[in-house]
């Protein structure tokens, strides 16, 4: 549990005395992974005698049958593995003797009742006892459950450590204002320090009453300060160079397999990048697909438009020796299975493609992992109106714009100078120029770069992100 002199900022004050005795005598205990580097800080509860909405998870909250009260802890732990903040719930429904009747506990998002294979409710020393998914914090009744996700834990502890960012779940939408592309990329660069293989072995035991149990109103009110002193907090520890930079396949790996095509997807993925560039375009009938040129004679060879066909066509004029057009559906699909996120280079939209996009996107559950860019301001404004926590970035060849002031005219996040035609582009950056977009909260997108020494330069400076036909380039040594 790590204390701090902003944890002293807690308001400890109780609105009642014998509310507050009760949840520390049936505060849970917790079972972690013997390597698990997150314990709870602090914990906001609620105890209720009558049916009512839960201050803090959806859930309309019953006393089940022989309860007289229900105790909601709402567990707060400064750090998930993936990203900056966590959490999660437990309830425990006690009798009119104090005994406890029932127990339930949070699970990704939903609720499961806390019960044994034998229909037990998980006791130790008479106190509830739950297990915890390593590093994600999701709670179990039994280790089978979380042995059933190993695969997912172990890339969630190691690959995607960090990758999430800021966490701003719907309770705090408006509220907490530190999600940027900064405060992400210094929030992954602290986590990816603290990726761990899971040992599975729950041996760790928390006792929940060791943390302060403050009413859950106090906990809230306090939560958006404590984000913003935490990424303050990195903003001074960690220094541009050290920072972690999103590694970006540019059409794929496109050095070594056909651009924007499956092939170079798994070639990105194999040899290391974060996310992958592609182009997206609309065939004749209005479907995604992933092509950059519109024109198809460099590419396939043939004459015509990609939007003068439809995808059937399309897929049947696929020269022999190259791999079919790709759908946007396919491709988030693809990028979800293989962890990777998506910087989508927007060739062409519509306003009822932008929401199919977009749908598309969410469908896979990947708004959080995907950057819509363009050189079209107003295609950017156009996916900002429709979906506001979408995440955009304004591209622009010239050294001349205004990367703020455009950004900001549209709401981007990101701004991408395209300025690989440059022998160096990293001295482009200046401190100046740098300093004036990250002070506005932007971030900053660079490509394609497959110069060894122009990549460990911008790495160097701290930029966000960097694209390149070679993502391997991308690793730092």
């Amino acid at each position: 549990m790590f204390i701090d002199e902003h944890f002293e900022t807690l308001d400890r004050s109780q609105i009642s005395t014998a509310d507050y005795e009760l949840a520390l005598r049936h505060a849970p205990r917790i079972r972690f992974d013997a390597r698990e580097p997150f314990l709870p800080s602090a914990v906001g509860f609620t105890v209720f005698r009558e049916e009512m909405d839960s201050y803090s998870f959806p859930r309309h909250l019953m006393l089940p049958e022989g309860a007289v009260c229900g105790i909601e802890y709402a567990i707060w732990w400064d750090w998930d593995i993936q990203h900056l903040y966590e959490l999660e719930h437990i309830w425990v429904y006690l009798d009119a003797q104090e005994r406890v009747v029932a127990a339930e506990a949070s699970w990704h998002g939903g609720f499961h009742r806390m019960v044994t294979d034998s229909g037990d409710i998980p006791m130790e020393d008479s106190r509830v006892t739950v297990f915890s998914e390593s590093g994600k914090h999701a709670f179990a009744p039994v280790r089978d459950w979380l042995i059933k996700r190993a695969d997912v834990t172990i890339s969630g502890c190691g690959r995607d450590a960090g990758k999430a960012g800021v966490h701003v779940t719907s309770l705090f939408k408006g509220l907490i204002t530190d999600r940027t592309p900064l405060n992400n990329q210094l929030v992954w660069t602290y986590l990816e320090r603290h990726a761990f293989e899971p040992t599975f072995n729950y041996e760790k035991v928390f006792d929940l009453a060791q943390a302060p149990h403050v009413p859950w109103q106090n906990l809230a009110e306090w939560i958006p300060a404590r984000i913003h002193w935490w990424t303050q907090r990195l903003y001074d520890q960690i220094p541009p160079h050290e920072r972690r930079v999103i590694r970006i396949a540019h059409r794929g790996a496109s050095a070594y397999a056909q651009e924007n095509s499956l092939a170079a997807i798994y070639k990105a993925a194999e040899l290391g990048a974060d996310m992958v560039e592609v182009d997206v375009r609309l065939t004749a009938d209005r479907v995604p697909v992933i092509f950059h040129d519109d024109s198809l004679k460099r590419l396939y060879g043939a004459a015509g438009m990609v939007s003068e066909f439809t995808l059937e066509e399309l897929s049947r004029m696929t020269p022999d020796g190259h791999e079919p057009i790709v759908t946007l559906e396919a491709l988030v699909e693809t990028c979800r299975s293989l962890h990777m996120g998506l910087y989508l280079d927007i060739k062409q939209i519509s306003m009822d493609s932008a929401q199919t996009m977009m749908d598309i996107v969410k469908r896979y559950n990947m708004m959080g992992g995907t950057i819509f860019g363009s050189f079209r301001p107003d295609w950017l404004a156009e996916i900002k109106a429709n979906e506001s926590q979408a995440m955009t970035s304004i591209l622009f060849g010239s050294v001349h714009v205004n990367p703020v002031a455009q950004a900001q005219a549209i709401q981007c996040d990101y701004v991408h100078p395209c300025w690989e035609r440059f022998e160096a582009p990293h001295t482009l950056l200046t401190e100046h120029w740098l300093s004036s977009v990250r002070d506005t909260g932007l971030g900053v997108v660079c490509w394609h770069e497959e110069r060894p020494d122009v990549i460990r330069a911008l790495q160097s400076l701290g930029v966000n992100a960097i694209c390149s036909d070679q993502p391997e380039l991308l690793i730092p040594a």
